[in-house]
């Protein structure tokens, strides 16, 4: 059976002075989060931009999916910590995500650190976040294990 998940949102006015609001999603768990052009390239002064609300989107599916990968290894994390880091640029053709940059920071009992960095390459190909983005932005892990 498919999860399907909607989410609303709305503008007012001109892209450049208008302003929008992320109105509501299935879980109901974000609510009237306020968006701008200016909360996307520039400060984002309290307010979401799409490109925020990606990175949260990868850092947790990625976290999952890694979570996953070494729970099959036999290695199930006790804490794994992730960061992304949405690129938003204006290229040639006009304004693009250009990159997604995953860090990890794990602590995994009876894993090796080249076992670890090797399940977290496998991880960001293997997260379905990173799936719809592969073929259209830059994607990156940088894997730390520790104690």
């Amino acid at each position: 059976m498919a999860a399907v998940r909607h989410a609303e949102a709305s503008w007012t006015g001109s892209l450049a002075e208008g302003s929008g609001m992320i109105n509501y999603v299935t879980s109901g768990s974000i609510t009237r989060l306020p968006v701008s052009w200016a909360s996307r390239t520039e400060a984002a002064n309290g307010r979401t931009s799409p490109e925020e609300l990606v990175a949260a989107a990868h850092a947790s599916c990625y976290a999952m999916a890694f979570s996953g990968d070494l729970t099959r290894n036999g290695t199930p994390p006790t804490s794994l910590t992730v960061g992304a880091t949405v690129t938003f640029d204006k290229v040639e053709a006009g304004w693009k995500v250009v990159s997604s940059a995953l860090t990890v920071r794990g602590v995994v009992p009876g894993i090796d650190a080249a076992t670890f960095t090797s399940l977290a390459e496998v991880a960001r190909d293997g997260c379905p976040i990173s799936g719809m983005m592969k073929g259209n932005v830059a994607l990156s892990v940088e894997a730390t294990l520790e104690g």
